[in-house]
């Protein structure tokens, strides 16, 4: 174990002290002591939220910076410190301006704690759907920006991480808002830390209701294409406001998962009753088409027929999508002409706003009536 130390020392070039509750610097990471994260957070009292990992707090460090701490809710295991921090670090290498950036962590004999700078703008839930009354709604333009920042940062953990990092529960409460709006990819690489006594093996299905992929929750086995399925729902939660699973649904619908509904919608080819409300009819009817064409693609029960991450930015770039949709619905056709009309798959690809023979360009985007 000392030997393994003193390599993680040579080859990230770590400051340690070991003993105790001193710090520990990795770069601009920071290991803290539990009592500067007790008294940045006034006791633990300042909740931001609670997630599958744990809760997040509100601090201020005592050189006034704002963070956020997130408690992780499962105790530190004899003999995991170790392997704890060399995800900690792993986790603090995956740089991009669309990942949250880990400012520090904490490790005590009870407690497992992560530092992370405060984001302004909250997440991309808060601001959908528990804004104030006095915040105006996230425009369109924003919405955009935020489908494709976070396609960049997933795309990055995907092909530029090694090992590659899952993130495996990707949805709107996950995304947070800088001072720009632009968007940043939080709770990246957490599945794997918590997971750390079994780095081979999926313990748990971690996940939330609606955003799971299906073949995951069948058998707890994630890949980068259960992050496609979960961000194709995100973008989803993006156009239409709405959360991915609401129960509220079936007083008016009875589907309760948004992408059931939205194919139900898309069945009478209703564009405009898809966008939030909120927009007031303040968006560009072709782009909308555009991102819900690509939510419809990453969000196929096969995990094989997904894009990946990086085929989704090229696609929301404008590079690829007509090409992509046509092979689907040729593919789609394939499979109809050889089943049953009662075949589940042929029921799982929902109506097409378009085949390849056909357009809606034509659609305007009329005005409008009326998350874990």
């Amino acid at each position: 174990m000392r030997l393994f130390l003193l390599w993680t020392i040579l080859v990230h070039g770590l400051v340690l002290k070991v003993s105790g509750n001193a710090e520990v610097h990795l770069g601009q990471l920071k290991r803290f002591s539990l009592r500067e994260l007790l008294v940045a957070t006034d006791g633990f009292n300042n909740i931001l939220g609670r997630g599958g990992f744990g809760k997040v707090y509100k601090g201020r460090l005592t050189n006034g910076e704002l963070v956020a701490v997130k408690r992780l809710k499962e105790e530190r295991t004899q003999g995991g410190e170790l392997q704890f921090q060399t995800e900690v670090e792993m986790i603090s290498m995956a740089v991009h301006r669309n990942l949250l950036r880990l400012r520090g962590f904490c490790m005590a004999r009870t407690e497992r704690l992560l530092v992370y700078p405060f984001m302004v703008n909250g997440s991309v839930d808060t601001c959908l759907r528990d804004r104030p009354k006095s915040k105006p709604p996230l425009e369109w333009p924003i919405r955009k920006r935020i489908a494709l920042g976070a396609a960049r940062g997933l795309a990055y953990l995907h092909d530029h991480c090694d090992p590659k990092i899952i993130h495996r529960d990707v949805k709107a409460a996950n995304i947070l808002l800088d001072d720009d709006f632009e968007p940043v990819v939080g709770d990246f690489g957490l599945a794997k830390l918590m997971n750390y006594k079994d780095t081979h093996v999926t313990t748990a299905v971690r996940g939330t209701i609606g955003h799971i992929a299906p073949e995951y929750l069948s058998t707890g086995k994630s890949s980068e294409k259960t992050d496609v399925y979960g961000y194709g729902v995100m973008l989803l939660e993006i156009i239409t406001g709405q959360r991915a699973f609401n129960l509220a649904r079936l007083v008016v619908d009875d589907e309760i998962m948004l992408l059931d509904w939205v194919k139900v919608v898309l069945k009478d080819k209703k564009l405009d009753a898809l966008v939030d409300a909120d927009l007031k009819g303040n968006y560009d009817g072709r782009e909308v088409e555009e991102v819900i064409k690509v939510a419809l693609l990453c969000t196929q029960n096969s995990p094989l027929d997904r894009p990946t991450m990086s085929e989704v930015v090229r696609m929301l770039e404008g590079e690829g999508l007509a090409e992509k949709w046509d092979q689907c619905w040729q593919k789609e056709d394939m499979i109809q002409q050889k089943s049953k009309p009662t075949n589940l798959h042929t029921n799982y690809w929902p109506f097409p706003f378009d085949s390849p023979s056909t357009s809606t360009s034509s659609i305007q985007p009329d005005e409008l009536s009326g998350p874990r």
